[in-house]
């Protein structure tokens, strides 16, 4: 069955990259379909709770991968409008200029960008202000230049996490307000205002917003896009292949099924690929014909190749003083992002993550036996809590790659142990200062509830990788366009194009390259 309207641009998926650049095509008056996998995520209290959201996984994808060794996991994705943004935590940080060139690692070399920081700079500037971010420009050393500050002041301290920061100051280190992206408007106490759409509350790491004040591809760009009589998206379409014509140069179908079992066939002149790093790769490869026997875009045999998806620690250290904050994402540190005096490789950088409540501890009690003191109950923990996530770069590598079994199963093969040596050197760095920051010192207890319960390969939330954009079509899937090298009209827009991933979170350079590629794609649309 084949959809009687012919589209200008279909985009398959609704998260960073795709929401993105629909958002950017969808003033242009021409013909633009979103096809997404799922449906808008259902708006009920189970969007707050730890226990349905964390310990259950009740909005996790019900489907399986497996691991090199054929043992099936459930992977860490979520098929909504809005993709996988109506999980993240919204941290919106810029690749640092130095991750751009190459970059020599303790475990390997970073590989250089076809592109510079300057090249995305503006559009950096513009996914700040699109995204809503809150932050301060010019308090991490590490940053690039910036053409302009954000356009919403940073998110301030509570109590405890301000004298976090004072203390690290006191060490000679340079904490900075982490860029966030959130609806927020702050009195003069950093409270929320009574017409601000964030209420500041515990909820921002990992939970879908209830209120719809999270900087979410749904809330800041699907839902906008939408309001354009030329934009139109069907849900529940889950794109199963690409067909080309003849020659193999051009995409001339879109296949999907839908949620009442039928296959519709949906056409358009341009065709953009953003379902996430896995999910293009393997549907790229499902895609296989006579032209392209090892599946489109792939005559360089990398489709599917490089993934990565950060080296992560998620640790929660116990505070001598309670710890009230709410709100407890607004800090992080960058000082050992690219080496330290004692380490001639890049360590990564630290962040706060949002505050565990005891529904959470009670999910790690098995993993926390006789770790904790007797004196410290659930309750007690949680209140005293102070929550980190650690981020160091994983470098990509040939065998860590998206392949399909003979059934179009995923399989995904990882070196868990990848550059792991530098991540290992930061968890060091915050252990020794925990008794100068008010924590007892050895209480940095293991996370695991933020990482797919201890499962390394089962936390995809930051995959990148798989269909890297280049000069050289010998080495690379697509060009720097984020067009396939060996189609006319295929593009590609979510972190699969990334050719190294660096020790920040991903989203923004999704977002600032879908809005660059947004550009170049109105321009030949003109």
């Amino acid at each position: 069955m084949a959809d009687d309207q012919h589209y200008d641009v279909i985009v398959i998926g609704t998260g960073a990259g795709g929401g993105t650049l629909a958002h950017r095509l969808a003033p242009t008056g021409k013909r633009v379909l979103i096809l997404e996998r799922g449906d808008y995520l259902p708006r009920e209290r189970d969007n707050w709770d730890s226990t349905a959201v964390f310990v259950q996984g009740r909005y996790r994808a019900p489907e399986f991968w497996y691991d090199k060794h054929g043992d099936r996991f459930p992977p860490e994705v979520n098929y909504y409008v809005g993709g996988n943004t109506k999980f993240y935590g919204a941290a919106l940080f810029r690749l640092r200029p130095e991750d751009f060139g190459e970059l020599r690692h303790h475990g390997g070399i970073s590989p250089a960008w076809p592109i510079r920081y300057e090249d995305l700079e503006p559009y950096y500037t513009q996914a700040e202000h699109l995204y809503l971010v809150h932050g301060r420009h010019g308090e991490d050393p590490t940053e690039g230049p910036f053409s302009a500050q954000y356009a919403h002041p940073p998110v301030e301290h509570e109590p405890r996490i301000q004298q976090l920061s004072d203390d690290l100051e006191k060490k000679g280190l340079h904490p900075f307000h982490l860029p966030i992206g959130v609806n927020l408007t702050q009195d003069g106490d950093g409270d929320a205002t009574r017409t601000s759409a964030c209420i500041r509350c515990d909820r921002v790491d990992g939970f879908p917003c209830l209120l719809g004040a999270k900087s979410d591809a749904q809330v800041i760009c699907v839902d906008p896009a939408l309001e354009h009589g030329n934009v139109s998206m069907v849900t529940g379409a889950n794109v199963r292949r690409l067909e080309t014509d003849p020659t193999g140069r051009t995409v001339t179908g879109v296949v999907a099924e839908l949620t009442d079992g039928t296959v519709t066939t949906f056409r358009a002149d341009i065709v953009v690929v953003a379902c996430g790093a896995v999910n293009s790769a393997a549907l790229l490869l499902r895609s296989a014909n006579d032209r392209h026997p090892g599946g489109l875009a792939n005559s360089s045999d990398v489709v599917g190749r490089h993934y990565m998806r950060h080296n992560n620690l998620a640790l929660m250290a116990v505070s001598r003083e309670p710890n009230p904050t709410r709100f407890q994402k607004t800090l992080a540190l960058h000082d050992w992002y690219l080496g330290a005096d004692d380490w001639d490789y890049p360590l990564g950088g630290i962040q706060m993550l949002g505050k565990s409540d005891t529904d959470q501890i009670h999910g790690e009690a098995p993993r926390w036996a006789g770790t904790v003191t007797p004196d410290l109950p659930f309750e007690v923990l949680a209140h005293h809590s102070v929550d980190f996530w650690l981020c160091g770069e994983d470098l990509p590598l040939p065998g860590s790659r998206v392949t399909l079994d003979r059934d179009g199963d995923i399989h995904l093969a990882l070196d868990e142990k990848n550059n792991t040596a530098g991540l290992e050197r930061l968890r060091h760095k915050l252990q020794g200062m925990l008794g100068h920051l008010g924590m007892h010192e050895h209480h940095l207890l293991p996370h695991s509830i933020y990482l797919h319960k201890g499962m390394p390969i089962g936390a995809t939330a930051h995959q990148a990788g798989t269909v890297r954009f280049g000069d050289d079509p010998r080495s690379s899937a697509l060009d720097v366009d984020c067009k396939a090298h060996d189609l006319d009209n295929l593009y590609v827009v979510d972190t699969s194009f990334f050719p190294s991933i660096g020790a920040v979170n991903p989203s923004l350079t999704a977002i600032a390259n879908a809005l660059r590629v947004g550009d170049l794609i109105a321009a030949r649309l003109k």
